[in-house]
């Protein structure tokens, strides 16, 4: 391999051409190499970026070019695990957007074509690589808000007028807690370092097969999360962690630079109210750098499938009390 990793993308989705593709670009120890498209003319967004870029007309060219060592995978969901196990076949390390799996059991084999293979295979949860989530996480392992006994998590966003969106769409693992309920409980997996015990409560709403609209009340040992996502409502995120001796709330805690800036807020008694600000992280760009990193010297990537495994389990968690129609 070059002293830097060069990488494919797979399928010119909305998300690639305006966050990670720039990302890879900017992020130090790669470049963008080359991308797969059925569609010659989405490509020039990408050319834009690199003028040099190799542009395969099928997933199956470029998984076999010779100049590519990583793969980004933004395709539909019921898709992810199956083209990062062909990436993994031909060799190439792969990081495939969440939820890589649709079901927590599928993550076992893809856990052990990693094993067997050396290569980096990561889900692209991109929060973990932020300075504000790498901060809160700190601050409560450190006891600043003492002992955790509550959670609370907002993602909301509204795309009902768009019926044709892949979130919409039963067949291609559409639905709110595959797209945005993977954050809240993956964020208070995170920042706990628990599992829950329970799903005490879930009322998931669906439209033509897909979630629109979920809460879920879960119970870990000595807390509880109350965590609401939905695809219907007015756009909304936050994150607050509630302990004995204080209360985090992160503000834009999912996309900032997008919603809102990111910041933490820490209430603690006597103390007042303490404000830290992040302005112009970019977690996209974090998390490229820290894969090139584990591909190029070894560094343990922060977010491993086992992690996802876990985020997807909840998930999974979730549907079982539910009942997921069909």
């Amino acid at each position: 391999m070059t002293g830097h990793v060069r990488w494919g993308v797979l399928g010119a989705s909305k998300f690639a051409r305006e966050q990670m593709a720039p990302a890879i670009h900017l992020a130090s120890g790669g470049t963008l190499a080359a991308l797969a498209t059925s569609a010659a003319e989405k490509a020039a967004p990408f050319q834009e970026i690199n003028p040099d870029l190799t542009v395969h007309l099928d997933y199956d060219a470029l998984l076999a070019d010779p100049e590519v060592d990583a793969v980004y995978i933004p395709l539909p969901n019921h898709l992810h695990a199956e083209m990062s196990k062909k990436a993994i076949a031909a060799g190439k390390h792969v990081l495939c957007e969440k939820p890589m799996t649709m079901q927590a059991g599928e993550f076992d084999a893809l856990i052990a074509l990693r094993d067997q293979s050396g290569l980096v295979v990561a889900e692209a949860y991109m929060i973990v690589h932020h300075p504000q989530w790498q901060r809160a996480h700190y601050l409560v392992e450190d006891g600043a808000i003492g002992e955790l006994q509550e959670v609370r998590g907002f993602f909301a966003y509204n795309n009902a007028a768009d019926p044709g969106n892949i979130r919409n769409k039963p067949g291609t693992g559409g639905g709110g807690i595959p797209d945005i309920g993977v954050y809240t409980y993956g964020a208070t997996r995170f920042i706990s370092g628990q599992e829950p015990l329970e799903i005490l409560h879930a009322d998931v709403r669906f439209e033509d097969g897909v979630d629109t609209y979920a809460e879920v009340i879960a119970q870990f040992e000595g807390f509880t999360a109350h965590l609401v996502n939905s695809m219907r409502m007015q756009p909304f995120q936050e994150m607050t962690f509630h302990g004995s001796e204080g209360v985090l709330r992160l503000t834009a805690p999912f996309n900032p630079l997008v919603y809102d800036a990111a910041r933490i807020e820490l209430h603690q008694p006597g103390l007042g109210l303490r404000v830290e600000r992040y302005p112009g992280a970019n977690h996209y760009v974090n998390q490229v750098e820290a894969f090139n990193a584990s591909v190029l010297d070894g560094q343990d990537f922060p977010n491993p499938l086992e992690f996802s495994k876990g985020t997807q389990a909840m998930i999974d968690m979730v549907f079982a009390k539910a009942g997921r129609p069909g």
